[in-house]
């Protein structure tokens, strides 16, 4: 892992030669991991997704984005426009950190509309000399020309009394005539919360209202990202604790990302609600953030990577990427995430088959491949349990396996090549409340996304497999199960 000092994490990218840049893309393209259909970095680290909109016939997309290593160094955000959500244009970096206010980063943020004006919300980032944290939120306005103007002092200039500089990552929605922002915070006691501010227009002062009142009073030390929208009237919150303790086979991953369903009392700011659910199941999941796209649903997508953990393109120089767009439903009380129409328009070389699988492992002819969506359709199944390799070879496979008894559906990258680390174990379990009748799965150079039963449970990870690992096979423990297999292959659309 290459060494970064702290002047090197955060030199401006409009600081570096030309020449260090060209071969730093070089070095990135030469990647055998780089993906065909998901947004990453052309350089650098990609993180949170951030800015997304739906504004005047167009998509707005940014990422977080540290273009000169793999390492969480002085972000960017790095932006793309498209008519649909598959066919985006990368744009360049649209919010700098060319303030005294932002000078250590561009921190994550939203995009709104008011009076049929696009504006942007985001945390600056500042550093002391004696390196003390200090958060503020910025706003910036879209001109008639496109430009993004920041505003010359900070909308929000500090955390209020009893809460830490750990106060970041607004998101603002409109509700009743008013605009609110939530803010995701730690208190004074080193416990996670989210904070509301309200304004009437979102020039004019924003008012601190409190936090938001819920029954998870000591969840971890900091709550990011949060994000709040209503379906099938609920209130929904979505936020990432940090520093929960795993259990069983929940809280698997470094960091959570999950959400709560209730009703919130907009006066008093108390929450009540069912259970925290963890949004994803897979290894790679974060910072998500929602949408609604033209048809007024609400979209999902996420950041497929973790923060404190060296991934196998490290050394190459980039590293992560943003999930497919999910489309986000409340059914029997819990959030299901379905794959967006718009992936469909990636979908080329359609192939299905009829058939029985049993404990004799089969390679499924001619399936194979490096980039594809493979949908699953167990017609009957007589299997204790049954295994899915994907991406696999003569020595390596990602294993799906799911158990008829448990209902639940296994991720197992024990064998699939490459692994992150540092990470608790090489398998992730997601329990079904019902008997599996269907996978949905996108495949991409080095990434996996499963979608079972229609969404009820989503498993996103990333995988680094050899090149000739691109067989699909199918087995059982016992008993056998008859299948309809669909398989698309997809061929590039992102731009680099």
């Amino acid at each position: 892992m290459e060494q970064w000092s702290r002047e090197k994490r955060y030199q401006k990218l409009e600081d570096v030669d030309a020449k260090v840049i060209n071969d730093l893309k070089e070095r990135v393209q030469a990647s055998p991991y780089r993906q065909v259909f998901h947004i990453q970095p052309k350089t650098g680290l990609l993180n949170d997704p951030n800015g997304l909109i739906y504004y005047q016939g167009q998509y707005y997309l940014s990422h977080q984005w540290f273009p000169l290593g793999a390492v969480h160094g002085l972000k960017y955000w790095f932006h793309y426009t498209g008519k649909n959500l598959v066919n985006l244009k990368p744009c360049g970096p649209i919010l700098k950190p060319d303030t005294t206010f932002d000078s250590h980063g561009v921190y994550s943020g939203s995009a709104f509309q008011f009076q049929n004006q696009l504006y942007y919300m985001y945390t600056a980032n500042h550093r002391t000399a004696s390196w003390e944290r200090r958060s503020c939120q910025m706003l910036a306005k879209v001109n008639s020309h496109g430009d993004v103007i920041k505003f010359d002092t900070p909308i929000i200039s500090g955390p209020p009394k009893g809460y830490t500089h750990h106060f970041r990552d607004p998101k603002v929605f409109q509700r009743e005539g008013y605009l609110y922002a939530l803010i995701g915070a730690q208190r004074e006691n080193l416990t996670g919360t989210v904070l509301m501010y309200r304004t009437s227009h979102p020039e004019k002062p924003w008012t601190f209202l409190g936090e938001i009142d819920t029954q998870l009073k000591s969840f971890g030390y900091m709550w990011e990202c949060p994000d709040y929208f209503q379906l099938n009237g609920k209130d929904i919150l979505l936020f990432c604790p940090q520093g929960i303790d795993s259990e069983d086979n929940a809280y698997q991953n470094v960091y959570q990302s999950g959400y709560l369903v209730g009703h919130l009392n907009f006066e008093t700011l108390t929450f009540e609600h069912a259970p925290f659910v963890e949004l994803d199941d897979g290894f790679d999941f974060y910072a998500p953030q929602t949408f609604l796209d033209e048809a007024k649903r609400r979209v999902l997508i996420g950041w497929m990577g973790l923060p404190d953990t060296e991934y196998p393109t490290d050394d190459e120089g980039w590293a992560h990427c943003l999930t497919v767009p999910r489309i986000l439903t409340l059914e029997s009380g819990e959030l299901k995430q379905k794959p967006h129409m718009d992936l469909r328009k990636l979908r080329q070389n359609k192939e299905t088959a009829l058939g029985y699988a049993n404990k004799f492992i089969k390679q499924l002819h001619p399936y194979e491949g490096e980039q594809y969506e493979l949908i699953i359709d167990i017609l009957e199944n007589e299997a204790s349990a049954i295994e899915f390799h994907l991406r696999a070879s003569k020595h390596e496979a990602t294993v799906i396996r799911y158990e008829s008894k448990t209902q639940q559906v296994i991720l197992d990258r024990f064998d699939s090549g490459k692994l992150p680390h540092p990470v608790e174990g090489t398998a992730r379990v997601a329990q079904l409340k019902s008997e599996l009748s269907q996978l949905r799965i996108f495949v991409d150079t080095s990434s996996i996304e499963i979608f079972c039963n229609e969404g009820e449970k989503v498993l996103s990870s990333r995988i680094f497999p050899s090149k000739d690992a691109n067989k699909i096979k199918v087995v059982t423990d016992s008993g056998q199960v008859y299948l309809k297999l669909t398989k698309y292959d997809i061929k590039k659309q992102i731009e680099d």
